[in-house]
């Protein structure tokens, strides 16, 4: 029971910390915003008892990928805000269009069923980790069965991190 507590708390905390880091103008506060979501996840894995995905979690992305989108802040030098072009009736039209179409998007996902080779027993987790060691319980179906979206989620994230510095830098 309290870890589903813990887990409601990590889990309102995280969308809270996620919904301020949108809606920040200066991109520093929004970047610290988006490291209390990345910690408040970690959490929820550890209550999930994947420690493993945790500790990567708080060292690959609330370390080394908050300190290169800290990096890019100041060398594109947003940290003194600016204008934005999306102002207005237009802005707020843009806004609601992505809120509308990412909140069906994610009613399509909810009503799918997981595969079959992902819902385990109770204390099966714990053997398969005894048999494969933690590493390689998460590394197989990481690479085996989701290698597809694991690398069209790399490949997004690449064109987000490059779309972003285009738009905010004005010569190139």
């Amino acid at each position: 029971m309290t870890s589903l507590v813990a887990f409601w708390v990590l889990a309102g905390t995280a969308v809270g910390a996620a919904a301020l880091c949108i809606t920040r103008r200066s991109p520093i506060a929004s970047a610290l915003w988006l490291v209390v979501t990345l910690f408040c996840l970690a959490a929820i894995y550890v209550t999930l008892d994947a420690h493993f995905i945790a500790i990567m979690q708080v060292l690959v992305y609330a370390g080394a990928i908050m300190v290169l989108f800290l990096f890019v802040i100041m060398l594109l030098n947003l940290g003194r805000g600016g204008t934005s072009d999306m102002k207005g009736l237009l802005g707020w039209g843009v806004g609601g269009l992505l809120f509308v179409l990412l909140g069906l998007q994610l009613g399509a996902l909810s009503k799918l069923q997981p595969p079959a080779e992902i819902t385990l027993p109770d204390g099966a987790m714990a053997a398969l980790q005894q048999q494969q060691g933690v590493v390689g319980s998460v590394a197989q179906p990481l690479f085996g069965t989701f290698l597809v979206p694991f690398e069209i989620t790399s490949i997004l994230l690449l064109a987000a991190i490059v779309g972003a510095v285009v738009l905010a830098k004005r010569k190139l």
